[in-house]
């Protein structure tokens, strides 16, 4: 089994990475690869609200100058999804959310590709605002019908300097925890397929309010 895990700092070895790397570690120790994904370093336009991946429905946004089209790919390959976002203004830093939008809303359209896979969000933050990022982020992962493992706490981790995170005692152990129920969840999956069926998917209902 495998899981991909997008970075959403700036900063390529930053507290958002070393959260991802606590669940990382725990995930390998079961016997599943992860793979970490730096995207806060990169050069990537928001949505741009034109519907084109779903009237297409080739697993692709139209935006063709960047990687997000690569990680569409990685995400739909893989078993597992780590989403970490370090905090700006008490929400997701700037690119993750642009790539988060775009990459979720092509999945989305696509067929469900992340339907019942298994998330978690993990946030790095210096000192308010970590909780509103998680859900924000807890937002993609709910909307595409994936399944979500629990820590002992909310799933952030508090830092300022890179590497500050390590000495976190509690929040280390939070994030330990988060990628030991994460490996169990994910095996649940795994070795529940050919015997529990799965629902099926329902056909998207949408309701407008102007007419």
């Amino acid at each position: 089994m495998k899981v991909v895990a997008f970075n959403g700092s700036p900063k390529k070895e930053g507290n958002t990475y070393h959260a991802i790397k606590m669940v990382a570690d725990e995930l390998e120790k079961q016997g599943i690869d992860v793979e970490i994904v730096h995207v806060g370093n990169k050069n990537i336009r928001g949505c741009l609200a034109c519907n084109a991946c779903a009237k297409n429905k080739d697993e692709k946004c139209i935006i063709q100058d960047d990687e997000v089209n690569e990680w569409v790919q990685k995400m739909k390959e893989a078993d597992g999804i780590i989403l970490g976002s370090p905090v700006f203004y008490s929400a997701i830093a700037g690119t993750m959310k642009s790539f988060l939008d775009r990459a979720f809303y092509v999945a989305g359209s696509s067929g469900g590709l992340l339907r019942h896979k298994v998330g978690a969000s993990v946030v790095a933050v210096r000192r308010s605002g970590g909780i509103p990022t998680f859900n924000q982020l807890n937002n993609y992962i709910h909307y595409s019908e994936m399944l979500m493992p629990g820590s002992n706490y909310w799933n952030v981790i508090h830092g300022t300097a890179p590497g500050e995170a390590v000495q976190d005692e509690e929040g280390k152990q939070i994030m330990q925890v988060l990628g030991k129920n994460m490996a169990w969840l994910m095996k649940l999956v795994e070795n529940g397929k050919n015997t529990v069926k799965e629902p099926e998917k329902a056909a998207k209902v949408f309701t407008n309010f102007i007419r």
